[in-house]
């Protein structure tokens, strides 16, 4: 017995080797800094846009309060974060292969045996009782079990990591949404407002028309363009509410319209971005840190598939009493116990283990492929998001100046066509002109406003400590 035990305790000082593959980042696969050129501007090294929840960078308290509703009901939210239950589950019943698995057991049987089957021509009664601990262990002498719980805390990891990349996601999400309706709903008063113009000038020619004045030319351009602006609102009409509708899906509930103070887009409804290096930045964000954990994953099995090679050892072992009478079950004398070691060798199983093998490596492969390829795009992201941040600002610019002339173009084309000066073509001309520079304007600063959101998902920003759904624990053994 202590030869039993002391062959134990060696074995479970040799258990723990790993074959897992050291881990080694793979190079970064984009510059370090930056792209410039006339679209990029200065970029600010000194800080980063991690620290910019995005509470802060949403200044308009109506988007504030519509993201922190989706933060508590979005299904997509719901979704990731029970992923990450479910993974840390799975770690937990990996990581318990590593222990040993203890049972206790009882058992009693009263047995009568008839006089005809007794061996003495007489009925007899007797009993059997048992009371048993047992013990059942496979030593990782060779890492396997410890590959696999590696394995499962990393695809833990990652799965963590995926819920704040969709935290994120949805956060833009619902930013964007709001930014589109906003516009559309701009638009739409526009439209109506244009139609209104169209109108009133069509009122005009008709009076003109009925007089003598105008031609019917005039008359049916003037009537082309108001059905051509009731078309326009009843497609701005669709969108906002097709709008509405994609804002509440992500929301998980209706919007709360009755109280919701909501502004124009001309308005501060975004805080400035700070920019700081690629080397610093894109291995913060949230699906670069799961891809990682996903190649550490693949990394780690390829230690079990190794392992699968050498012999594996398995302890077994039980102690208890057993007695025919129960009220004799712990009474000196009824102890008993039995070891049970057993050794599995393989020796030929069709290349099974060496195509798993085979299979792991590939699949470590191909997630540095992927981290690469998550990489680039991260990169990419930021790149066309700094583009977009200056060149945007000028587009707006011009936009703007370009609207100012419009209306005033529009002014004097109408003062000249009521005093006769000009044609009715002429102020068709100015009013459509006046109409695509509003609608520009709408459009471009949506788009500025959502390539800013873009750039701060981009950047990794929003899932700050004290944000954050699940926190960022090791589950415990």
């Amino acid at each position: 017995m202590k030869r039993s035990l002391m062959c134990l305790a060696v074995l479970g000082v040799l258990s723990g080797c790993s074959m897992i593959p050291d881990y080694e980042r793979p190079a970064s696969p984009v510059a370090d800094v930056w792209p410039t050129g006339e679209a990029y501007g200065p970029l600010n090294s000194e800080t980063q846009a991690m620290e910019l929840g995005w509470r802060d960078f949403f200044r308009d308290p109506a988007l504030q309060r519509l993201v922190g509703i989706a933060l508590e009901n979005n299904r997509d939210l719901r979704i990731a974060a029970l992923n990450v239950e479910a993974y840390q589950a799975l770690y937990g019943i990996q990581r318990a292969a590593l222990f040993p698995d203890v049972t206790a057991d009882g058992s009693g049987n009263r047995t009568r045996t008839p006089e005809g089957l007794s061996p003495t021509g007489e009925a007899t009664t007797g009993g059997q009782y048992s009371a048993t601990l047992g013990v059942a262990w496979e030593l990782d002498l060779f890492g396997r079990l410890d590959s696999l719980s590696e394995q499962a805390l990393e695809e833990f990891l990652a799965s963590e990591a995926t819920q704040r990349s969709v935290r994120i996601s949805l956060i833009a999400s619902v930013a964007n949404s709001y930014m589109t309706w906003q516009a559309d709903r701009e638009l739409l008063a526009v439209t109506a407002q244009t139609l209104k113009a169209y109108e009133d000038s069509l009122a005009l020619v008709q009076r003109s028309y009925d007089v003598g004045v105008a031609s019917t030319l005039e008359l049916t351009q003037a009537r082309t363009a108001v059905e051509t602006a009731r078309s326009a609102l009843a497609q701005y009409r669709r969108l906002v509410a097709q709008d509405r509708n994609a804002l509440t899906q992500l929301l998980g509930q209706s919007i709360p319209l009755e109280d919701l103070e909501m502004g124009g887009l001309d308005m501060e409804l975004l805080a400035d971005l700070p920019v700081g290096l690629p080397s610093e930045l894109l291995f913060m964000r949230p699906d670069v840190i799961a891809a990682e954990h996903q190649l550490r994953a693949a990394n780690a099995s390829i230690g079990a598939a190794r392992a699968a090679f050498f012999p594996s050892i398995r302890l077994t072992g039980a102690a208890g009493s057993a007695s025919n009478d129960l009220s004799e079950l712990f009474d000196g004398g009824t102890g008993y116990w039995n070891f049970m070691p057993s050794i599995s060798v393989p020796i030929f199983n069709a290349g099974r283990l060496r195509a798993n093998l085979d299979y792991s490596e590939i699949s470590r492969d191909i997630r540095v492929a992927q981290y690469e390829q998550t990489i680039q795009d991260a990169f990419r992201d930021v790149a066309d998001g700094l583009a977009a941040h200056e060149t945007y600002a000028d587009q707006v610019q011009a936009q703007r100046n370009l609207l100012e002339v419009s209306e005033s173009y529009y002014q004097i084309a109408e003062q000249r066509y009521r005093t006769g000066v000009d044609s009715h073509l002429i102020l068709l001309d100015a009013q459509r002109q006046l109409l695509m520079a509003q609608q520009q304007l709408v459009n471009d600063r949506r788009n500025q406003l959502i390539s800013e959101v873009n750039l701060f998902k981009a950047l990794g920003g929003g899932w700050q400590v004290g944000d954050t759904a699940a926190a960022s624990a090791v589950p415990e053994a």
